[in-house]
């Protein structure tokens, strides 16, 4: 099993989570009759459609290079950041329909003392899943387990504000509060699914590297520079979980092929146990042709 086929099982730790946090939200939705736990009940809800979204886009960027993808299909997991942030938009116009029926109309809630301590529950396993999400994205640098784990952390603190919220409801018995705080976290959600949507975005444009990497890879060039060879037009693009490098490396003209491929060969090692999972690709030429400085952005 590749180590990209390992992260579905992050995937399935997602869902399993989300079906156990519905579960308990729903509760104490049910419980206390509260539209702040039904609105985040309601962002539950978009964790596992997200969560399943994501386990389908983690099986398609495992798949390895085909005649139709010849740079694999990585790229599948912006696609997954992308439904979800998607999702959040739903979820919240969802909440916020249902919150300005019950500012219209607030009743009484009930059970409070329950319903609060099931949502802590909730809280508390949302928040540790999401960690662990969150780490293994960026151990793996992957978009999908990112986007993952920063909703379910999104959630926790969705769920806090909804506590507080009904919490004050309960000693104030001031019951447009809840209706209110639904509208709140809506707010909120509408925030991080614009977020999510703007870095998927970012990576299906071709984004470059990160400043740590493109610095690597500077160092890296630097020590070659020093042996009668020069780089220019040097391009770096994101796609998923891989990395790619384009450049152009110049050497004296009068060098052999075989000089000249074998020092390409050594260039490329060296970036590639500088960055991992780079795709190196390295354009020879004489370094005294004026043409060999010529830049691609014309």
């Amino acid at each position: 099993m590749s180590n990209r086929s390992r992260l579905q099982r992050f995937a399935w730790l997602s869902i399993a989570t989300a079906i156990a946090t519905i579960a308990l939200k729903t509760g104490a939705w049910w419980i206390t009759g509260s539209v702040g736990l039904l609105s985040d009940a309601a962002e539950s809800v978009v964790n596992l459609v997200a969560a399943i979204v994501a386990l389908v886009a983690l099986g398609v960027a495992a798949r390895p290079a085909d005649d139709s993808h010849n740079f694999g299909h990585a790229k599948a997991e912006y696609f997954s950041a992308g439904v979800e942030g998607a999702m959040i938009f739903v979820a919240a116009v969802v909440i916020i329909y249902s919150a300005v029926d019950r500012l219209l109309h607030p009743r009484e809630l009930e059970s409070l003392g329950l319903g609060l301590a099931i949502s802590v529950v909730a809280a508390v396993l949302n928040g540790v899943v999401g960690w662990i999400l969150i780490r293994a994205g960026r151990k793996h640098r992957s978009p999908t387990l990112s986007a993952d784990g920063k909703h379910l952390m999104t959630d926790v603190v969705t769920t806090v504000g909804v506590i507080v919220a009904v919490a004050v409801v309960a000693i104030t018995g001031w019951h447009r509060m809840d209706p209110v705080i639904a509208i709140a976290v809506a707010v909120n959600i509408l925030f991080v699914g614009y977020r999510l949507i703007v870095d998927s975005t970012s990576g299906l444009m071709d984004a470059s590297l990160p400043d740590d990497d493109r610095e690597q890879i500077e160092q890296v060039l630097d020590e070659f520079r020093s042996r009668s060879v020069d780089f220019h037009d040097v391009r770096t693009r994101v796609g998923g979980h891989m990395r790619f490098l384009q450049l152009h490396m110049l050497v004296p003209g009068d060098w052999s092929v075989q000089q000249g491929h074998d020092l390409v060969e050594e260039v490329e090692s060296a970036l590639r146990e500088a960055v991992e999972d780079l795709v190196v690709v390295v354009h020879l030429e004489p370094i005294d042709d004026p043409r060999s400085y010529e830049s691609w952005r014309r």
